[in-house]
């Protein structure tokens, strides 16, 4: 049912709301520009990677995978040529623990349907759903040009293992030296996408590669909250400093070991201004992702909006009114004049 499906823009503002129309609940998706562990540890925690690429027929020597012998791991075969980027964020999230993520009732239902089928129906089954599909053409956009084909390949943890699943090709699993806890699996994602995008550096494919993470605003209010009672201790602490003029000893607090409060007016206070900037720098995320949701928005209701028959209607008054041809005349003069201008800076 490829025909039935569209193409979408590969963007982390379109994922994001095909991400939320299907009812998933606190993920949103990234780009990412740089490979180096801090640009990860920045939006952790993360999910799986969406690595998208110009298509290009190759042999690839990898073994298959034994779907049987990683039954909890949701792979699917891609059926459907316009929705390789969907379908790589159908596998990051149906591989996510329900303890981090709630996929909301449409996934959750689909995952349990399809939760014993091998890779080749639960393909059948995604290209099949109605509702699936009507969130991924949400975004369906009048073209007037073919866009090329592109691929995406998506890597996700799951217990410890780390898997990728390319095109109509499942790829290996292999477990990691350790049991997968948190991040642990991108040190395993990280060294295989770098492989790829020095692979077709060469050849200068296009791709891009984006991170499925935690809501950024959620983890930020979570941290706020974290260091506010924090700073609640801290105000405690000086009180009882104010009141008493000495302070007993403190017993370590198990639900946060990393934090100890000190035992002078000088160190408190330096921790309660220490405190107070963590707090201010998470509302300052939380204000800057607001912003970028909003601007995500307007995007996207442009991209869903069809301008063609505005442009060709403009284009039918302008050459009626005879002023079609002059303009494209003086278009042509101005790009020549910058081009000529351009060249002379060169030399």
């Amino acid at each position: 049912m490829a025909e039935n499906w569209c193409t979408i823009e590969s963007d982390p503002g379109v994922f994001t709301e095909v991400i939320e129309n299907f009812g998933v609940e606190g993920v949103q998706v990234e780009e990412i520009y740089d490979l180096d562990p801090a640009s990860f540890a920045d939006l952790a925690p993360v999910y799986g990677l969406v690595f998208l690429f110009k298509w290009k027929q190759e042999e690839d020597p990898r073994p298959i995978m034994d779907a049987a012998s990683e039954p909890d791991l949701f792979f699917a075969t891609q059926v459907i040529n316009n929705a390789c980027a969907t379908q790589a964020l159908l596998s990051i999230l149906m591989n996510i623990p329900s303890s981090q993520v709630n996929l909301g009732s449409t996934l959750q239902e689909f995952k349990s349907f399809s939760s014993q089928f091998p890779p080749d129906l639960k393909g059948l089954a995604i290209s099949n759903s109605d509702t699936i599909r009507r969130v991924h053409n949400s975004f369906s956009r009048q073209e007037p040009f073919v866009i090329e084909e592109s691929k995406a390949t998506e890597k996700v943890e799951r217990e410890g293992r780390e898997g990728g699943r390319e095109g109509t090709r499942t790829l290996g699993v292999s477990r990691l030296d350790s049991p997968g806890e948190g991040d642990d699996w991108l040190s395993v994602a990280r060294p295989a996408v770098q492989a790829r995008i020095e692979r077709y550096a060469s050849s200068e494919v296009r791709f891009n590669l984006m991170a499925v993470i935690k809501n950024r605003s959620q983890v930020a209010h979570e941290n706020m909250g974290h260091h506010r009672q924090r700073v609640e201790r801290i105000d405690s602490r000086l009180a009882l400093l104010e009141s008493s003029g000495s302070l007993p000893p403190v017993a370590p607090d198990e639900s946060d070991p990393e934090f100890t409060l000190a035992s002078t007016l000088e160190d408190l206070r330096e921790q309660q201004v220490k405190e107070q900037s963590a707090i201010e720098g998470f509302q300052r995320l939380i204000e800057d992702e607001d912003r970028k949701f909003r601007t995500w928005r307007e995007e996207n209701v442009r991209r869903k909006h069809n301008y063609i028959p505005f442009v060709m209607s403009l284009l039918k008054v302008l050459a009626e009114k005879g002023m079609l041809k002059g303009m494209v005349e003086a278009a042509k003069k101005k790009a020549a004049d910058a081009q000529a201008v351009g060249g002379n800076k060169v030399k």
